[in-house]
């Protein structure tokens, strides 16, 4: 099924390609016909066309005056802009109409997802909300009902937030909300993967009083993506820390793991979606450690708050991937 859907991808590609190359070479002959046009216009309002095709009468030069010579290249100038112009906006237009189609088909699906999956899980919910209601309140299994029904509630919280990408226009504002609590809670859903994978997660201390402009949940499901990225390029045994910088007008959260660090691609490139790097030096499978579509929606979440996502480090012991918000300004209590 991935092979073909890959083929399909090509061809579009190829069948594009084409397209566009086909336009290209139609708008540039019509405008060199509009020149040669031109300049035959000029040539046979001094020499009658009879005259021209006459054998017997041949014409070494016409007589062409300085401000005619000067009108006709400004016209002939002129001309071929407004053309090039109008080629250039039908040529592009061509171009960029299997993306404009493919972006919507993306919003189409997601949209469709969303929907189809808000009432299931408002569902589950509510069972999760009966249940835990059902129990005494020195049941053993209480708590671990309330961390399910949590879990529940963020898992709508990042339905909701999908649907709300679906604007590709920057957002812009967002409401204050304190960092420590996202962290936190990112932090606690991830370490249920990380045991079974023997890797520790920790976070630095948060001052209460530092607030993003981000909403929580797309805070929550970006920093998600960056801790199970961590986690899955840590070897066993290895920690992964999240550490704060809250400065004037930016918060900046580092996500640090103990791994092998990217190799074989720019550093840049693992927020593109699918990128993949090399495998670590004396790795016999040869599997090439992909990246999947976290990163790339972690630098999508962050560049619609007026953030953005960066390597700041990768090596041999580990490589760190920052989040750079806005910081938001609530009232007196705010520090520097």
């Amino acid at each position: 099924m991935s092979g073909r859907r890959q083929d399909a991808d090509a061809r579009l590609v190829r069948r594009t390609t084409w397209t566009v190359g086909a336009w290209m070479t139609a708008a540039a002959t019509l405008l060199v016909v509009a020149v040669l046009v031109a300049a035959a216009s000029i040539v046979l309002g001094q020499i009658p066309l009879s005259s021209l095709l006459d054998r017997r009468h041949h014409e070494e030069m016409i007589d062409v005056g300085g401000l005619d010579a000067l009108a006709g290249v400004v016209v002939i100038g002129v001309l071929a802009i407004v053309l090039a112009c109008a080629l250039s906006l039908i040529v592009t237009r061509r171009a960029v109409a299997p993306l404009v189609d493919a972006l919507a088909r993306q919003r189409r699906f997601v949209a469709d997802a969303s929907h189809e999956l808000r009432t299931p899980l408002a569902v589950l919910d509510t069972r999760l909300q009966v249940l835990e209601r059902s129990l005494s309140a020195d049941d053993p299994q209480r708590g671990i009902v309330a961390e399910l029904r949590g879990d529940s509630r963020r898992l709508i919280a990042v339905v909701s937030d999908l649907l709300d990408s679906l604007d590709v226009a920057p957002s812009g504002r967002a409401d204050p909300v304190p960092l420590a609590p996202i962290v936190e809670s990112a932090v606690s859903s991830i370490r249920v993967l990380a045991e079974g994978a023997d890797v520790r997660v920790t976070a630095a201390p948060i001052e209460p009083h530092v607030q993003v402009a981000i909403p929580p949940a797309s805070l929550h499901r970006a920093l998600v993506a960056l801790l199970e990225n961590a986690m899955k390029n840590s070897p066993a045994g290895a920690e992964v820390t999240v550490t704060t910088a809250a400065g004037h007008t930016q918060v900046r959260i580092a996500v640090t793991d103990q791994g092998p660090g990217i190799r074989g691609i720019p550093p840049e490139r693992v927020f593109d979606r699918f990128a993949h790097a090399d495998p670590p030096a004396g790795d016999r499978t040869g599997a090439r450690t992909g990246f999947g579509i976290g990163l790339s929606l972690v630098q999508d979440t962050a560049g619609r708050f007026g953030g953005g996502v960066e390597v700041t480090g990768t090596g041999p012991d580990g490589t760190t991937i920052t989040i750079t918000l806005p910081r938001a300004r609530h009232g007196r209590g705010d520090a520097s």
